[in-house]
């Protein structure tokens, strides 16, 4: 799948690059990626072997400000995926116009079976392969999948013993370490933000709509939580363990409590069980995909029913499925702006760190709102100049202010 998503990436790319004429030269400097760092990282395991692992780091673009983006801790993680993710993230600070670049990182491993103690050896075994080339004002990493505040905090501390007290390393902290109020919920949020404002485009309101969500980690959890809270309705959610339907609408909240409790959502009896890729096709208003990339494809897409797909994960449509969304007439919100509030808020905490100035809550969901709200209004205004679908709208978007910046900066 990483491959593919590379390339699928370079696809959209391509496409917007298309439509703004540029030279072939020109879209091979975007594509490239400034540095890829890997890293060997051996660790004791609790059982006393040694875990050997594969750490990546790639630095795609800082034209326009730091590099920036999450680490996940994945089996799947390899050079492809975390350079396709990286150009992503380059795209998205600057649709969200967050004076970053783009990066990503990970390691290869099945976090599942890590205890708390080697996840943490593993964190900081990591940071030393890679503390020379992050910083507060040249690359700061912040949370993805499997990995979350504590993992934020191991990093802080470790990079701390090599270069001193510096907070704006990384963002996603917790608040006792200069994290930002409302981190934590900013990616869901944004998705719930970005949602309300494709709804009021098309003179619709987000109360009474139906709600599916693939994937109910952090980000699927959190749009959940305010999905409801804004009056729609929840009717199915999914994890690794499958699907979970109940058309009456979903207990979000004991939902959300079971899963904490349990690490998952396995063995919850609070609506009907089915298999999980199930949940991607059925009757539903709005689907958010949470999880992973590339789950809709040409195979499924024409069973998609959503009117709506608002995407909560990086990459979870291949070009081929968001062609038949656009001969459905499926409005596709894209991840590059939908999913954009988490390295929003990451920008707010970075800026708090900087100042050593903190935020409450409501200023942050305030500021988070308007950068959606303006960043959506960009979007619409190059959908019409170039009559294309939202996707594209967005990557030219992005690409545009990254070559704007390219050519000022004489790079």
């Amino acid at each position: 799948m990483s491959k593919k998503f590379l390339e699928n990436t370079k696809v959209f790319i391509e496409q917007a690059t298309a439509l703004l004429d540029y030279r072939p030269d020109i879209v091979k400097q975007l594509e490239t990626p400034h540095r890829e760092v890997r890293v060997e990282l051996n660790i004791r395991m609790d059982d006393g072997s040694i875990g050997t692992f594969i750490g990546f780091r790639v630095q795609h673009d800082d034209a326009r400000g730091p590099f920036k983006g999450g680490l996940r801790y994945h089996h799947h993680v390899d050079s492809e995926e975390v350079t396709a993710l990286a150009s992503l993230m380059t795209w998205k600070t600057a649709v969200a116009g967050v004076p970053f670049g783009g990066a990503k990182g990970g390691i290869q491993v099945d976090a599942s079976t890590l205890s708390d103690a080697e996840k943490q050896r593993l964190t900081r075994k990591f940071i030393d392969g890679i503390h020379d080339v992050i910083g507060a004002k040249s690359d700061i990493p912040a949370p993805d999948v499997n990995t979350d505040g504590q993992t934020m905090a191991w990093i802080f501390d470790q990079f701390a013993k090599y270069h001193g007290y510096e907070p704006g390393v990384v963002t996603g902290k917790p608040v006792a370490l200069g994290g930002s109020e409302g981190r934590t919920q900013a990616t869901g949020r944004g998705c719930v933000y970005a949602t309300e404002e494709i709804l009021a485009h098309e003179g619709e309101e987000l109360e009474g709509k139906t709600v599916v969500i693939q994937g109910f980690g952090n980000v699927g959890t959190w749009a959940a939580h305010d999905y409801v809270a804004k009056g729609a309705k929840v009717i199915g959610i999914s994890d690794i363990s499958g699907g979970y339907v109940r058309e009456e609408g979903i207990d979000v909240a004991d939902a959300i409590a079971y899963a904490k409790e349990n690490r998952g959502l396995e063995g919850w009896e609070g609506a009907e069980k089915i298999d999980g890729a199930k949940i991607l096709t059925m009757e539903c208003d709005i689907l958010v995909p949470a999880a992973l990339g590339g789950v809709l494809t040409k195979e499924n897409a024409g069973d998609v029913k959503a009117r709506y797909i608002v995407e909560g994960a990086n990459g979870p449509t291949d070009p081929e499925a968001q062609d038949i969304f656009d001969e459905k007439g499926i409005h596709v919100v894209p991840d590059i702006y939908a999913n954009c509030g988490g390295v929003t808020v990451s920008y707010f905490e970075w800026s708090q760190n900087m100042q050593h100035f903190y935020w409450d809550e409501e200023r942050v969901n305030q500021e988070l709102r308007k950068v959606m709200k303006k960043a959506f209004a960009d979007l619409m205004a190059i959908r019409r100049k170039h009559e294309c679908n939202l996707r594209t709208a967005a990557f030219v978007l992005g690409v545009s202010r990254v070559k704007e910046a390219l050519d000022l900066r004489g790079l």
